[in-house]
């Protein structure tokens, strides 16, 4: 019973932690997105640094369970405080729940109806006829772009939270060796502790590089941490093996912790920014299930460290070996995704595929950009007609070969 009430538990985490993430994206501006889920990330931190002391301070699991399951209990007041997305309502055809939304909002707000949403009203007074229309994530298969963008981030995903179990076990077995004692608060917080670096690190790196930049630069962090990890320190337990080499275990253990540190490093910033990522460009009618993906792929990714315990570890290195290839293919598959800094959120499918491949360099000034972005495309819809009436005046005085007619 306790198995099947806590699956049930995690089953509602996941929708909670969904459904969060996907209001906050909606409801921000372009500009602050990233900031406020960096403001949510380190509450989150909070939280885990937090749970340890209040563990301490129950001492038993009853009044433990008891205590974390309280504040879930202000989530029942979520319904009647917070609205629904208007973001989501509109893109869906919902415009009865739209308008009334806007009213009461107009209105919570003292704002004049007639100055301030002038011509909204009326113009969804005119769609009230039509039937809702809700997309299911199942029509991204026909997409061009869409779908390829949402698989990649979901092996970014998978990818980034497999290996830092990888990453950690590393770092948790030489730690284990180097100590007396095997302390369960240290490596809690080791750990708790270089996930809040990363976020940290997230901020200006994300701000200067972009969503695209800064998991390109995270992943080539974890490849180069997963590769050196792998076969230099193979090599150097070679030659500690030799009689005149001067190494020591010692050495290779402080090179294995200090890779594994930053394969944790960058590993979390890889999986905070494959949902995120994957938040922004994912239409809003299939936004809840975009993220679904990308949410599944990581728990996934972190299913492999209890499957691992359950093997006592064997095939432990093969497993680093294929998240390590994971990692190349997805330094490749990276430069495909588009930048979605700054950019409006896409609001049906034929938004996100209009979301365009950008360099990652800037253009030099008065060169000419080979790819545009969907605001710097200009109407040529007069173009034909213009080509047309132009070809039937020159038809008129000249024949087939150029030739003026008599």
């Amino acid at each position: 019973m306790f198995s099947t009430l806590r699956f049930f538990e995690g089953f509602c985490l996941a929708g909670i932690v969904l459904s969060l993430y996907a209001l906050r994206i909606e409801l921000c501006p372009p500009g602050h997105r990233f900031m406020i889920t960096m403001v949510a990330s380190f509450i989150e931190m909070a939280g885990q640094f937090l749970m340890p002391g209040l563990a301490a301070l129950c001492r038993d699991w009853q009044v433990l369970q008891a205590v974390i399951i309280c504040p879930f209990l202000l989530m029942l007041l979520y319904w009647v405080i917070f609205p629904e997305s208007l973001r989501w309502l509109m893109a869906t055809q919902q415009f009865e729940a739209s308008k009334e939304l806007i009213l009461q909002l107009t209105h919570k707000n003292r704002m004049n109806t007639e100055s301030d949403i002038k011509g909204v009203v009326p113009e969804l007074e005119k769609e009230l006829t039509r039937r809702p229309k809700k997309v299911c994530i199942v029509k991204v298969v026909g997409t061009r772009n869409l779908w390829k963008n949402i698989v990649v981030l979901c092996v970014n995903s998978l990818t980034g939270y497999g290996i830092h179990h990888c990453f950690a076990k590393s770092m948790m077995g030489h730690e284990a060796k180097m100590t007396i004692t095997h302390n369960f608060y240290a490596d809690y917080y080791t750990m708790a502790g270089i996930a809040l670096a990363s976020c940290l690190a997230m901020c200006p790196v994300v701000g200067f590089l972009g969503r695209r930049g800064g998991l390109l630069l995270f992943m080539i962090l974890t490849a180069l941490a997963s590769l050196l990890q792998l076969g230099l320190l193979n090599l150097i337990g070679k030659y500690s093996q030799l009689p005149d080499s001067g190494m020591s275990d010692s050495i290779k253990d402080k090179f294995s912790t200090a890779f594994s540190i930053v394969g944790m490093f960058s590993s979390h910033a890889v999986g905070s920014l494959s949902v995120f990522f994957c938040a922004e460009i994912t239409p809003t009618v299939i936004r809840g299930g975009g993220l679904g993906l990308v949410l599944a792929s990581a728990g996934f990714g972190r299913l492999t460290a209890p499957i691992m315990e359950l093997h006592n570890q064997k095939g432990y290195f093969l497993h680093h070996v294929i998240f390590a290839c994971c990692t190349l293919i997805c330094i490749i598959c990276i430069l495909l995704l588009p930048e979605s800094k700054n950019q409006n959120l896409p609001e049906n499918i034929p938004d996100g595929e209009h979301y365009t491949r950008q360099p990652l360099l800037p253009h030099k000034k008065g060169e000419q950009p080979l790819l545009l972005t969907n605001s710097e495309l200009k109407d040529y819809s007069g173009l034909h007609d213009s080509a047309a009436a132009v070809s039937d005046g020159i038809s008129e005085n000249t024949t087939a070969n150029g030739m003026k007619s008599m």
